[in-house]
């Protein structure tokens, strides 16, 4: 027996999925009672008369459904996050590879260049020295 002044909307599980699975249907087929065009979950929850709160916490293999109806299934959504990831470190693992590659390229040209500037004072130093001549080659120098 119901008690009085309180009114309560309780429906068994099953027909409250029921609802809303007929909910998703008569949107879908451009016969909704409350003119929805779109299958959303805020669609399907105004047009079965419940909460999103509800659909998303009590039925969630509905929400996955109409996520799926809208091309956004959290699974392929799950799925292609994980390829874009593995695609990402596939590239960062390259990146790491050249940027070691780099570094020794850098090194071995850092210690060409110290070799160079070396060279390169001994020889200014020998040009200002009066005692050294230049000998000039009658060969071209290959």
């Amino acid at each position: 027996m119901k008690s009085k002044g309180k009114s309560t909307n309780y429906k068994p599980a099953v027909d409250r999925e029921k609802d809303l699975r007929l909910a998703i249907s008569r949107i879908e087929n451009g016969r909704a009672h409350t003119k929805e065009a779109k299958v959303t979950i805020a669609a399907v929850t105004r047009e079965a008369g419940v909460s999103t709160a509800l659909t998303h916490n009590h039925y969630p293999a509905i929400a996955e459904t109409i996520r799926e109806k809208q091309g956004r299934s959290s699974r392929a959504m799950l799925d292609v996050k994980h390829q874009d990831l593995i695609a990402e470190r596939q590239k960062s693992a390259g990146y790491r590879q050249e940027i070691e590659e780099l570094r020794a390229k850098l090194a071995s040209i850092a210690s060409i260049y110290e070799v160079l500037l070396e060279e390169n004072r001994v020889l200014k130093a020998k040009l200002k020295d009066r005692s050294v001549v230049e000998l000039v080659s009658s060969q071209p120098r290959g």
